[in-house]
C-alpha cells in the first residue's frame, strides 16, 4: 500500500496534505493526531471510499475496515450476522477462527442489539479477521475494548503480519504492532483544531 502526496478535503476544509507512506508485506503505520486531523479519512481513502483530493492511493489487493460502523444487523444473533459477511467474502469457513480469536464463541446467539460496545466491536474485528484482506484498515480499534481484547487484537494484527499481511491503523491509544511506522496527522490551519 502506498500513499503520495495524498490531501483530503472534507466538508469543504482542508484536513491534511502531503502525506505520503509505502507499507509492504508484514508491516504496519499506525495514525496518530488529535481530534479532526483526519485520521478517520485517512482510513477511508484508504479503502477506496472517500476520494483524495490530491494525490495517489496504491493498493495491491483488498482491504477490510473496521470502524464505529460495524454494518451488522442488530436483529440477527451475532453469529448469523458475521456469517453474512463471511459468506460475501467467500470465507465461511474462516469465521469460526476469527470469533475464537476476539473471544466472541459464545456469544454466537446472542442477538447483535443485545451486545456491549466493547463486544460490537471485537464483532467487528472479527469481520476483518475473517475476511483474509490482505490489508487491515482499523479506525480506534481499542476504543471500548478492556486490556484482554487489546491483547487478542494484538495476537490477531501479529499473526496477520507474519502471514504477509499490512495493518494501518488509526488511534489515540497504544497498539503493539511489529514494523511499525508512526504517521502523525495535524490538522491544517484551514481544518482549524
Amino acid at each position: 500500500m502506498r500513499f503520495d502526496d495524498v490531501a483530503c478535503v472534507r466538508g469543504g476544509r482542508l484536513l491534511f496534505e502531503g502525506v505520503s507512506l509505502a507499507l509492504g508485506a508484514r508491516e504496519a503505520a499506525i495514525v496518530t493526531g488529535p481530534n479532526g486531523a483526519g485520521k478517520s479519512s485517512l482510513l477511508r481513502i484508504a479503502a477506496g471510499l472517500l476520494e483524495a483530493a490530491a494525490g495517489r492511493v496504491t493498493r495491491n489487493g483488498a482491504a477490510a475496515l473496521a470502524d464505529e460502523n460495524a454494518a451488522l444487523d442488530r436483529e440477527l444473533p451475532l453469529g448469523s450476522a458475521l456469517r453474512f459477511w463471511a459468506r460475501l467474502d467467500g470465507r465461511e469457513d474462516a469465521l469460526p477462527e476469527a470469533m475464537a480469536a476476539m473471544g466472541l464463541v459464545h456469544l454466537a446467539p446472542v442477538p447483535v442489539r443485545m451486545l456491549s460496545t466493547g463486544q460490537r466491536k471485537r464483532a467487528a474485528l472479527a469481520r476483518v479477521i475473517a475476511s483474509d484482506a490482505p490489508v487491515w484498515l482499523l479506525d480506534e480499534p481499542t476504543n471500548g475494548l478492556d486490556s484482554e481484547a487489546i491483547g487478542r487484537l494484538e495476537r490477531a494484527c501479529a499473526t496477520h503480519q507474519a502471514a504477509g499481511g499490512i495493518v494501518l491503523a488509526a488511534t489515540h491509544q497504544g497498539l503493539r504492532l511489529s514494523k511499525v511506522q508512526i504517521l502523525p496527522l495535524a490538522p491544517t490551519r484551514d481544518a482549524g483544531a
